[in-house]
């Protein structure tokens, strides 16, 4: 391994120090090489109290069994509990009408939930890395993200579901996958090679095999890590961004009109953002966040702006509310 990906690992061990091993977590383990890299990292610093978490998405038939089988038994291998769980995400997908990408999303994350209330344990190791950061971030620009959607990956993140809070922790994210795949033939690791990786039918895998290769083959020179630079950058400004907003108006039911005109633009997107999924509003795009915003202007003729799933938001008496 070449010494600055020694660097990387050895930051990322630095991050990891600050959750003290005595405690127990949760990883999420795919059998990839990134999630076996991750979990045998963190046993080989003193993580033994673990739950690895594995989701059977029932994609790849007899080829997912055998991967959660292979998880399962790394976990007994290595003495530590484990959950096992399985969606059909290919049914999710079509009664939900979301792409195959989305809704696997959606399975993992309400499974690590319900793992996290099962186990009592509010917090998961993740194995995105940096490779994973760029790839995000170009797909969340193309598809018309904020900056606050292609700064999505941190480190540290906090998810409320319910009564359930869950802290995302990635502390891979500065590591890439080519140093990935040197620790794991240092170590000489097993793992599972998801085929579909190599399928260009799936948006992120086109960016990965396609577009980021010819963009590099363009300018002549490695773009990853300035896409990934810009990404840290907008992740530590969108903090601060959050920061200036008010947890009392978000919490509230209704927004108020007058404040929210005094607000510069920037706070006003954020705070209307912010409200809508205090709300529990899906998928909520650039433009409905502007559509909610032209209630506010002086002489607006409109008072209602239509939202997913049958709601709208209402514009009465110098409040905004969800109906």
């Amino acid at each position: 391994m070449k010494p600055q990906q020694r660097g990387a690992l050895i930051e990322s061990q630095r991050f990891i120090r600050d959750f003290p091993p005595s405690r127990r977590y949760l990883i999420g383990v795919s059998g990839g090489r990134d999630s076996i890299a991750l979990l045998h990292l963190l046993v080989d610093l003193g993580y033994n109290k673990l739950v690895v978490c594995h989701l059977n998405h029932q994609l790849r038939g007899r080829e997912s069994r055998r991967d959660a089988r292979f998880v399962e038994k790394i976990a007994q291998d290595l003495q530590l509990d484990s959950e096992i769980g399985s969606t059909d995400v290919g049914a999710l997908a079509k009664q939900s009408k979301l792409s195959i990408e989305t809704a696997a999303r959606f399975a993992r994350f309400a499974f690590f939930v319900e793992a996290a209330r099962r186990r009592r344990c509010s917090r998961i190791f993740l194995a995105h890395h940096a490779d994973d950061l760029v790839e995000t971030a170009l797909l969340n620009l193309f598809r018309g993200a904020s900056p606050g959607g292609m700064a999505a990956m941190r480190k540290v993140s906090v998810h409320r579901i319910g009564k359930t809070k869950l802290t995302i922790l990635r502390p891979l994210l500065g590591v890439w996958r080519s140093e990935i795949n040197s620790y794991i033939g240092e170590h000489h690791l097993e793992f599972r090679e998801d085929a579909t990786n190599a399928v260009l039918h799936s948006s992120r895998n086109k960016i990965r095999h396609r577009i980021l290769p010819d963009i590099e083959n363009q300018f002549g020179r490695d773009v990853r890590k300035t896409i990934w630079r810009a990404a840290q950058i907008w992740s530590e400004e969108e903090a601060v961004l959050d920061s200036l907003v008010s947890t009392e108006t978000v919490s509230a039911a209704h927004l108020p009109v007058v404040a929210l005109r005094k607000m510069p633009v920037a706070l006003q997107r954020r705070t209307i953002l912010r409200w809508l999924r205090m709300r529990n509003v899906a998928d909520v795009s650039f433009d409905i966040v502007e559509n909610v915003r032209s209630l506010i202007e002086p002489g607006t003729k409109a008072a209602k702006v239509n939202l997913p799933r049958d709601q709208h938001v209402r514009r009465r008496a110098g409040k905004i509310f969800v109906e």
